[in-house]
């Protein structure tokens, strides 16, 4: 396990929060820094729901990547993975198809130099650096390439990420050029805070970002749901993370998070 807890590797900033860390924190990780920790803290008092909706939003990672593997779906890519949480992507696909491959993707330094070293030894993940807001990049990274074949069907995983692309960027558009290199079967998960959060949730939650290089940006279900243009759909939509094909019952947070499936 690499040590963040003083230091991190080349283009961290240990005094700025950092959404990837803050969320480990909230799964109980270790891989945060005191400024992660001091942002988590803020935003508990007066969303103290919020470790609820971080455990929510893992349970649906867990529960859309099995239904996609159980759809035959063998090869999948994880943009904006975030620190390592156990389950793992590749260890639930993994748990339908043993031959599952996974690609890791996420800008953040931390976050690659953890998954590199955690998962070094296994031929069937890789990690590569790559901005979500240059998805050409990343698409024709020569690693990514070598290990994913697009002409099969694949799974591609917005979670937790496209909140952190402004308007201006094109989250739809953004979405849909993973789509156009989709084949018919393909899966594309989707998950973003929403604008119906609490207000005073998000002015919280968007003062302790203040600092930070990245924005957080709310948005209306209507417009989430537009990018899933393409695909279909699956039941129940887009609906809080915690009512998607849940497997147990959660309680409602004061910040929500939408998320959903949809099928090539």
């Amino acid at each position: 396990m690499v040590d963040v807890g003083n230091a991190g590797p080349v283009g961290t900033d240990a005094g700025v929060p950092n959404h990837a860390r803050v969320y480990d924190y909230f799964l109980g990780g270790k891989d945060n820094y005191a400024v992660d920790r001091e942002a988590a803290a803020r935003i508990a008092e007066v969303a103290p729901d919020t470790p609820l909706l971080a455990a929510a939003n893992r349970r649906f990672l867990v529960r859309s990547v099995r239904v996609m593997a159980e759809s035959g779906v063998r090869q999948f890519i994880d943009l904006g993975t975030g620190i390592p949480t156990s389950p793992n992507l590749h260890e639930v696909a993994r748990s339908v198809h043993a031959d599952a491959r996974v690609a890791y993707v996420d800008v953040d330094p931390v976050v690659v130099v953890h998954n590199q070293a955690l998962l070094a030894v296994d031929r069937g993940v890789i990690t590569i650096q790559g901005d979500v807001r240059k998805p050409q990049e990343i698409l024709d990274h020569p690693d990514l390439q070598a290990h994913i074949d697009f002409s099969q069907p694949i799974g591609v995983l917005f979670v937790a990420v496209l909140h952190l692309v402004r308007d201006e960027e094109d989250p739809a558009g953004i979405v849909a050029q993973f789509r156009d290199r989709m084949v018919p079967g393909s899966h594309v998960a989707i998950v973003q805070f929403t604008a119906d959060s609490e207000p005073g949730a998000i002015e919280t939650f968007n003062t302790i970002y203040a600092d930070s290089p990245i924005k957080v940006t709310f948005r209306p279900r209507t417009q989430i749901e537009g990018f899933f243009d393409g695909f279909e759909l699956l039941p129940p939509g887009l609906v809080d993370v915690e009512d998607w094909r849940p497997e147990m019952e959660a309680p409602r947070t004061r910040l929500k998070i939408a998320g959903g499936v949809g099928r090539l």
